[in-house]
């Protein structure tokens, strides 16, 4: 397995952690009446806390970050342009994600947007090594 596709692996989890973690948080599942609800239908959930709808939107932007991150890395293995630059962007966008979880749930505005912008770098360094 090349860097790129291991680190494609790793988002992925990382992916799923966050989206376990904002529904945990939401649900309140470390208590009993929270584990309840979580395994049940969710029909009627409490409003969301702040930091349950930070991790809520933390989750759905490392989603929807993982589509394009994924898209771009096949491609370039798909292309057999899997060098380098490429396992680099894969490298840097995947670390800048781990950092921006914990600062997305911590509420530290200018600090995740800057985070999130190197994550984009990432990606760009991956999308330029293919053309």
């Amino acid at each position: 397995m090349t860097d790129t596709l291991r680190f494609v692996v790793y988002t992925a989890i990382l992916t799923w952690v966050a989206l376990l973690a904002a529904s945990l948080i939401r649900a309140r599942g470390w208590t009993f009446a929270g584990m309840t609800l979580a395994i049940g239908n969710r029909d009627k959930m409490p409003e969301p806390s702040p930091l349950a709808g930070r991790a809520m939107r933390a989750s759905q932007n490392t989603l929807e970050g993982f589509v394009l991150f994924a898209a771009v890395a096949l491609a370039a293995h798909a292309a057999g342009v899997d060098g380098p630059r490429v396992a680099m962007g894969a490298q840097i966008y995947f670390w800048a994600r781990v950092v921006y979880l914990p600062v997305y749930y911590a509420g530290i505005v200018f600090l995740r947007t800057l985070v999130w912008g190197v994550g984009i770098v990432g990606l760009a360094i991956m999308v330029s090594a293919m053309l």
